[in-house]
């Protein structure tokens, strides 16, 4: 019988896949960000990979206005983001440079 910590992880490790598989993520990525750590090629400033996600988000957020983020998409042939906003009925595309964190373009709104 398992513990209910057990149970718990199981669901976060299978939600962790569901959600990579969705955004193009890397299951293992997944799984070390849902762990709370980072793999070394996903680590800040390394040279050859993409910058972590959450470190993304939260350079692009603040400057959207009070829009509503709706979620990312992960190109892994370009490494590049494109995140999702909704504002006053408008969606907006963020399209981010996954090594430098830099906007590329926005298009929409």
């Amino acid at each position: 019988m398992m513990t209910m910590n057990a149970m718990i992880k199981r669901i976060m490790m299978g939600l962790a896949l569901a959600v990579s598989c969705a955004v193009g993520v890397p299951a293992a990525t997944a799984y070390a960000w849902q762990r709370g750590d980072q793999p070394d090629v996903l680590a800040p400033g390394h040279r050859h990979g993409p910058l972590p996600l959450p470190v993304i988000e939260r350079r692009v957020r603040p400057q959207m206005g009070g829009a509503s983020y709706l979620g990312p998409e992960f190109d892994s042939d370009s490494g590049n983001y494109r995140l999702k906003f909704m504002q006053q009925g408008s969606v907006i595309w963020v399209d981010v440079d996954g090594r430098s964190g830099n906007i590329i373009r926005k298009s929409g709104r």
